[in-house]
């Protein structure tokens, strides 16, 4: 009989969705079409569990520099990042807020976006990751590196791209 009930109470648990979040307008795209589109106000009880994850650059990659000086500049550096982590975080509740989404975990991790996402999705079992897609060239993809490429060939689970609409002329 207990072994039924924990085999039950394991099917009832929620899916996990993670969703990166970053300062973009992909990114708070990304976020607004997922809510539209899998917890809608009309339809009670999503079967997901929304975690929201931003990677916040570290001090020293963001500065990048080694050397007589770089001392005084990382506490700079350092507060402006959590300062910008603080507006993306505010801004993805606020979403959230807006469309009836309360039952928001959000994660803000340290590192480059593509480990953090990767590491998100097995810390938090996730069974979706959703990504903006922020449309770089080709070129501007070879030097900065691809997120969600990364995340779709890396991440142990669906990884869903989400692309911003071209305005249309």
């Amino acid at each position: 009989m207990a072994a039924a009930a924990a085999s039950a109470s394991a099917a009832s648990e929620k899916q996990v969705m993670v969703v990166a979040v970053d300062e973009s307008d992909c990114g708070a795209h990304a976020l607004d079409w997922t809510i539209d589109h899998f917890f809608p106000p009309a339809v009670p009880g999503s079967p997901f569990k929304l975690v929201l994850v931003h990677a916040k650059p570290s001090a020293a990659a963001a500065v990048g520099l080694v050397g007589p000086g770089a001392a005084e500049v990382f506490p700079i550096v350092e507060a402006d990042l959590k300062k910008s982590a603080a507006r993306v975080v505010e801004k993805a509740k606020e979403l959230c807020a807006s469309k009836s989404v309360h039952d928001v975990m959000i994660d803000v991790v340290e590192g480059d976006a593509r480990i953090v996402l990767c590491d998100a999705v097995e810390r938090h079992h996730a069974s979706i990751l959703v990504v903006g897609s922020h449309g770089h060239g080709a070129i501007k993809r070879a030097v900065l590196g691809s997120v969600s490429d990364y995340c779709a060939h890396h991440a142990h689970c669906t990884v869903m791209i989400v692309k911003k609409p071209k305005a249309k002329h």
